[in-house]
């Protein structure tokens, strides 16, 4: 297979966590015998340094040109109150509306050799294994009016959440689609008892979920939701959310599995068959204060390129290898800080190397691509 791929380092220390997983990239695509092109493009605060814009029309460009984007992460404390063309989570909600990627998927697997390192009891994560399907292209993050206005009576500040029929249908079919192959439940996160916009998304779920009679759809509300995810997390299987609702409760998930350095993403537009066009990244933020510490973790952005591998090119036994080769890299150790605890610890560039070394070629009877 023909690959082409935009890697977008980012921020912070983005560039540090996308390094390791570009080698893994390039190691996987050269066993399985893939033709691989990497193209690199920046986005956020480092291209408001070189092109004053936090998304150069260059790098928009070549994401549309590229069959996956494997993204590090974004932001810088300096440019927070910036004018929104430099402010770089702005260039990522560009991004995504650009590609039209309007699913994100946040897989929560707690590792059992790192079980210990999460908050929660042993008992509470047995039988742990759930996936947030998020809107991502809608909701209150992209509504207007948006503004803060400066009167004589003080700041006031307008954020609107809006959300179509379409948009909120398209990510129920989706994650209804994949309920079916996993444990055949959706539950849907909303809050109705309070706003219109919870109300019409609710409908919505129930007539998409009158077409798969199979799947089990239930509605929680975001309050009840979040609480049920740290106190029984094994009853979830698909939690479908809106955007604002799905972005906090998948980095509460951090805390299921230890770490937010362990939590890959996808980002999926429209495909066919098992490839769909996606942008790739970990779910933590850019970390400013780990910048060259060597302490950052790479495992979700490693892991993201199994997701890109898998979702994004419908090449599942290449991102078994990368998995594989992950399980293998933290059950040896040592590990980052944040996961090491009172152990040995090893560097970003450390672990990104035994994960690495320990990617395999493919059986002589799997195939190539």
């Amino acid at each position: 297979m023909r690959v082409k791929v935009l890697v977008l380092p980012g921020d912070g220390i983005g560039p540090e966590v996308v390094a390791p997983a570009v080698d893994v990239l390039q190691r996987t695509a050269a066993l399985f015998d893939h033709r691989l092109e990497i193209v690199e493009g920046l986005i956020g605060g480092r291209a408001v340094e070189t092109q004053g814009r936090a998304l150069p029309v260059e790098t928009l460009q070549a994401a549309h040109e590229a069959d996956a984007v494997l993204l590090g992460a974004v932001g810088t404390p300096e440019l927070a109150e910036a004018p929104a063309h430099q402010r770089p989570e702005q260039a990522l909600l560009e991004l995504r509306r650009s590609l039209r990627l309007h699913a994100n998927l946040r897989p929560i697997l707690p590792r059992r050799e790192l079980l210990d390192v999460s908050p929660l009891k042993r008992d509470r994560l047995e039988g742990v294994d759930l996936l947030i399907v998020r809107e991502l292209t809608s909701g209150i993050y992209y509504g207007r009016p948006r503004a803060i206005h400066e009167d004589e009576d003080g700041a006031r500040a307008i954020d609107t959440m809006a959300y179509q029929h379409g948009e909120i249908a398209r990510v129920t079919r989706l994650a209804c689609e994949i309920a079916r192959s996993r444990r055949g439940r959706v539950t849907s996160v909303d809050k109705a008892n309070v706003l219109d916009c919870s109300r019409l998304w609710r409908r919505v779920v129930n007539e998409v979920a009158a077409d798969f009679p199979d799947v089990v759809v239930e509605h929680r509300l975001i309050d009840a939701a979040a609480y049920e995810l740290v106190a029984h997390p094994s009853r979830f299987d698909v939690v479908l959310a809106p955007n604002l609702f799905g972005d906090i409760l998948s980095d509460q998930c951090g805390a299921l599995v230890g770490s937010l350095g362990l939590l890959p993403s996808a980002s999926l537009g429209a495909g066919k068959g098992r490839r769909r066009f996606g942008l790739f990244e970990p779910v933590h933020g850019s970390a400013p204060d780990l910048v060259g510490t060597g302490r950052a973790n790479p495992i979700a952005t490693i892991d993201s390129v199994a997701l890109l591998f898998e979702l994004g090119l419908g090449l599942a036994e290449e991102a078994t290898s990368i998995r594989r080769a992950i399980e293998h890299a933290l059950a040896e150790g040592p590990l980052t800080p944040e996961l090491a605890g009172d152990g040995p610890t090893a560097t970003t560039e450390e672990l990104g190397t035994r994960v690495l070394e320990r990617l395999t070629a493919p059986s002589p009877l799997g195939h190539g691509g």
